[in-house]
């Protein structure tokens, strides 16, 4: 089995969680984007072009008995995988399915994902991801001393950033600022703000000229050694949490931390809002939602993400609440969902037909095949 993970956290986090639960081994391919291709979305494709292969691991004969990866463009790579093999390298995609399920075997849905049934489809009550036990005990012991002489209750505030349909601008990071100083004002404590990869530089700077003067802010850098969220995972009372951010919702609501949710308002562009409104029709539940559901079997109709879904069913649980409302500790977290999941991907990995000689792969390796003479 190869694992595909590239350079997002949360879904290489969810990934590993799920090849780990299959208690069978894997080979971990991490994969390297061209630098149009670090926050741009290629064209979904049966490809390596956006790659930067010289940076990433082989993809190379011999071919494994299941490719298992997570979001677009490690998908992409999958399905080149799957091609090259002539079909015999199972393909289990995390999250929303690209194009027709034909080439798929496997869609492990979350639940944000409006993914329509069908046998190849496990669906999720919660994401896979969850805060790694050991990285958020140490990042604890580090940060007990400097956390623990902060006025109480300490809310951590992880901000996340523009995510489509929603926007989060300067002026949306204003309010932000606006509504944590009434909560601070309300509750006393301290407000311990992170912000993220996606944050935006416009929305970070006017989110710092707007905070209470007492907040305490942390600025996103990559692999910084002394990033305090997961000390925050270890040690904050409470969370609040902006509503794009799937993977920070998830893992404070595993850990059984009180968590808020600030929701983000729609973009103005009223091309966003025309797709919105005439895809509202498909959705399920919806009136026409059989033939949504029809169209994005046949890969006629792309799989969208509804988030605002999501945040309510996060309420249903009781895993969190808006943010406004009184903070409560969440119910407990079940967890069938990983044991579920796993079981389905064994299956599939046991039921891999014995290789040939011929299965080393094509006799040339493909056009810009990592590892390719």
């Amino acid at each position: 089995m190869w694992l595909l993970l590239a350079d997002k956290l949360g879904d290489n986090a969810q990934a590993l969680a799920l090849a780990d639960a299959t208690g069978l081994p894997f080979e971990i391919r991490r994969l390297v984007m061209k630098p149009e291709w670090v926050v741009g979305k290629p064209p979904f494709a049966a490809s390596l072009e956006h790659l930067d292969l010289a940076r990433s691991d082989s993809l190379a004969p011999p071919w494994p008995d299941l490719v298992l990866t997570i979001g677009r463009r490690c998908a992409m790579a999958g399905l080149w995988v799957r091609r090259q093999s002539g079909g015999r390298s199972r393909l289990v995609v995390i999250g929303r399915p690209r194009g027709s399920l034909e080439e798929i075997d496997l869609v492990v849905a979350p639940p944000q994902f409006l993914v329509p049934d069908h046998p190849k489809v496990v669906r999720l009550e919660l994401p896979l991801v969850r805060a790694d036990p050991g990285r958020v005990a140490a990042a604890g012991a580090r940060f007990r001393d400097r956390l623990a002489r902060l006025p109480r209750p300490l809310t951590a505030v992880c901000v996340g950033g523009e995510t489509k349909p929603f926007r989060f601008d300067a002026e949306v990071a204003r309010h932000l600022a606006r509504e944590l100083e009434r909560l601070l004002l309300r509750d006393g404590g301290t407000l311990y703000v992170t912000t993220s990869r996606r944050s935006r530089p416009e929305a970070v700077e006017a989110l710092a000229s707007a905070l209470p003067s007492a907040a305490i802010l942390y600025l996103f850098r990559p692999d910084d050694p002394d990033n305090p969220y997961p000390g925050l995972l270890a040690h904050a009372d409470r969370f609040v949490v902006t509503g794009d951010s799937v993977s920070m919702m998830v893992e404070v609501a595993r850990l059984g931390r009180p968590l808020a949710i600030f929701d983000l308002p729609l973009v103005r562009d009223p091309r966003e809002r025309l797709k919105l409104a005439l895809a509202a029709p498909l959705q399920p539940q919806a009136p026409l939602g059989w033939l949504g559901d029809r169209l994005r079997q046949a890969g006629l109709l792309g799989v969208s993400r509804d988030l605002r879904a999501f945040h309510r069913k996060l309420y249903a649980l009781g895993l969190a609440v808006p943010f406004g409302a009184p903070f409560h500790p969440p119910r407990p977290a079940a967890d069938d969902d990983l044991v579920r999941a796993a079981a389905r991907v064994r299956a599939l990995v046991l039921s891999t037909p014995e290789r040939t000689p011929t299965d080393v792969g094509p006799d040339e390796p493909g056009r810009g095949a990592p590892g390719a003479p």
